[in-house]
């Protein structure tokens, strides 16, 4: 029931940004948000205080030079090999914690076995998700695939736009205009193949909540973003309200699996790669997933299972929540506490705050509005735009780390066309050199954030694998416990510059020193510059040789390398814990469920 209404909640807020319905709904949702899940003991209350504002009239009491040295400074305070094995250390007692009892994080789904690569088959693969439907012929190929062919491919993809007219569409009326599209893909398969009348597997991967009751089959819950699907249908099964519109047509098609957006990019990697043992979704959100032990959670945990399902499963899929994570283990600038406190679910997704798409632009854009306000950026002139909350978008802190040019010309266009000036002053380049080097301390700290969560993931599930009795894996092998890929999906994590090459040189880091037990890998020689951010000298321990794990010299101030040299890294010498982007993952991971779900329902 809680996890239900936690879905609820967070749906709202998707309706309280579109609609605006603004304070009073912030208050109503924040105290039911408490009621379902009340602050422990241990975790302070967040107080409501008054929205950072520009004032056009306010004395100015710092200096540009001053305050990005105290920027930086709070920026880089994560940053100290100590404390991120501390913190990882916190998040793993916490992980540990919420295995056992929690009924809103690490949450183990049904499917409890991993592809082996040999898996072969033609399916029809669903993605369904906020703005768009695809429907895939996915061929797996596996070992039989031929030279230079993929052992996996897309053999035909559509994809439709769900605009309004389809979210306004109500209960069965969503699934028959799903079923219209799935039956086009069926007949082009028809026509590909000579066939009149064949049949195909279905998997799904929705990206929306459901309370899952078997490998193929949930509850539908609210969808949010403006959907009307649930209308006279919620609470009933998706597959069969799928399954439903589809023999109403005369589809020849069975709903064999249906799978989250974490679950299907650990297993579309995991086809590919049999060391891959987790996931990770980073873009305007974030979670990931975990391939555990059963005996790792708690009983309680898997709710009325058959006893089919307990004997069969050795290992779990499990759904971690990762962005509930972190409220008092990751340290918080008043930026971040100024975001958190007027957002409508406050300490609700706290890791979340802090990496992902959604947010990174907003702590740029307090961080610009007090500038300007207290130390006279822009000249005390404030830019069109920036006083609205959300009204930076994380995308012009990647036009900053792309434009490597002394004079910054395309990143100062990129900023203008977002928030000019009224006056027309033109931009100087040490106000652009301060807004490129935030925008790379904030994209950093978001690395070392995610590079810490991971970590304790990490090393949580190799203590659970090490201390199982079971030691032959559900693929049929011994696992390997330490060497893991953690299969990657989502725009931050794809697109952002040096984003993922900055945080696997932070993992590689953590897993070296966590390994030798001491942090003597670091140096912490430097000492803090005089000069500003631009020239990215340590503080507090903050050294030359940390410089080189975020994926850059110490004095080319820019852009962190392409990620495409820590795969070529990764192939020269294997790491501990490897980040990998799994292209199309929903696609493949919803036709691999299917190809090696074993019949527990």
């Amino acid at each position: 029931m809680t996890s239900i209404c936690r879905c609820c909640l967070a749906y709202l807020f998707d309706f309280w940004i579109s609609s605006k319905l603004g304070q009073a709904m912030s208050v109503l949702l924040a105290s039911a948000l408490q009621h379902f899940q009340p602050p422990s003991a241990a975790t302070t209350t967040t107080t409501k205080r008054p929205r950072l504002r520009y004032v056009a009239d306010i004395k100015r009491d710092k200096s540009m030079e001053s305050f990005a040295r105290e920027a930086k400074g709070l920026l880089e305070a994560p940053f100290h090999p100590d404390r991120m094995l501390a913190m990882s250390a916190q998040l793993q007692q916490e992980y540990r914690e919420k295995l056992q009892a929690s009924d809103i994080s690490m949450l183990p789904s049904y499917q409890h076995t991993l592809p082996i690569g040999n898996e072969t088959g033609d399916f029809l693969a669903l993605d369904v998700g906020g703005s768009t439907m695809r429907v895939a012929l996915v061929r797996l190929a596996g070992a039989k695939a031929q030279e230079g062919e993929a052992s996996m491919q897309v053999r035909r993809i559509r994809s439709v736009v769900i605009d309004k007219r389809i979210r306004d569409l109500r209960g069965q009326e969503f699934f028959d205009w799903m079923a219209e599209r799935i039956g086009d893909m069926l007949a082009e398969y028809n026509h590909m193949n000579g066939t009149r009348d064949a049949l195909l597997q279905m998997g799904l991967a929705w990206s929306f909540p459901i309370e899952q009751t078997s490998p193929r089959s949930g509850k539908l819950l609210p969808m949010g973003k403006g959907f009307r699907a649930t209308h006279g249908v919620e609470g009933e099964d998706l597959s069969e309200l799928v399954m439903k519109s589809c023999r109403a047509r005369g589809l020849n098609v069975e709903m064999k699996a249906i799978v989250n957006d974490g679950a299907a990019t650990l297993l579309s990697q995991a086809y590919r790669d049999p060391s891959t043992r987790m996931s990770l979704i980073l873009g305007t959100g974030m979670n990931a997933a975990v391939y555990l032990p059963v005996n790792a959670l708690g009983r309680d945990k898997f709710g009325s299972r058959p006893d089919t399902w307990h004997a069969a499963a050795h290992h779990v899929l499990v759904n971690t929540e990762l962005s509930m994570f972190g409220k008092t283990v990751l340290p918080t600038t008043r930026w971040d506490d100024d975001l958190n406190a007027h957002h409508l679910l406050p300490d609700f997704q706290p890791l979340e705050y802090l990496v992902t798409g959604r947010y990174l632009g907003e702590i740029l854009r307090l961080i610009l509005l007090e500038a300007v306000s207290t130390a006279g950026l822009f000249g005390g002139e404030l830019p069109a735009h920036l006083e609205d909350p959300y009204a930076l978008d994380t995308r012009l802190l990647a036009d900053f780390q792309l434009d490597t040019s002394a004079s910054l010309s395309a990143a100062r266009a990129s900023f203008l066309h977002a928030h000019p000036l009224r006056s027309g002053r033109v931009l100087r380049t040490e106000e652009l050199k301060f807004i490129r080097d935030l925008s790379k301390l904030i994209a950093d700290r978001a690395a070392v954030y995610l590079a810490v969560a991971l970590h304790a993931l990490w090393v949580v599930r190799t203590e659970a694998e090490t201390s199982s009795s079971d030691d032959v894996d559900d693929k049929g092998g011994v696992d390997d416990q330490k060497q893991v890929t953690i299969a990657c999906n989502g725009t931050i994590v794809e697109k952002y510059p040096g984003f993922r090459a900055a945080c696997q040189g932070f993992l590689d880091r953590l897993c070296s020193l966590s390994s030798s037990g001491s942090s003597s890998a670091f140096s912490s020689s430097s000492s803090a510059s005089p000069e500003g951010m631009s020239k990215r000298a340590g503080v507090e321990g903050h050294s030359e040789a940390f410089l080189h794990c975020r994926g850059q010299s110490s004095s080319d101030g820019g852009v962190g390398h392409a990620d495409a040299d820590a795969d070529a890294d990764a192939k020269r010498k294997r790491r501990a814990v490897t980040l990998e982007m799994a292209p199309e993952s929903s696609i493949f991971g919803a036709a691999v469920a299917v190809s090696c779900l074993r019949d527990t329902a």
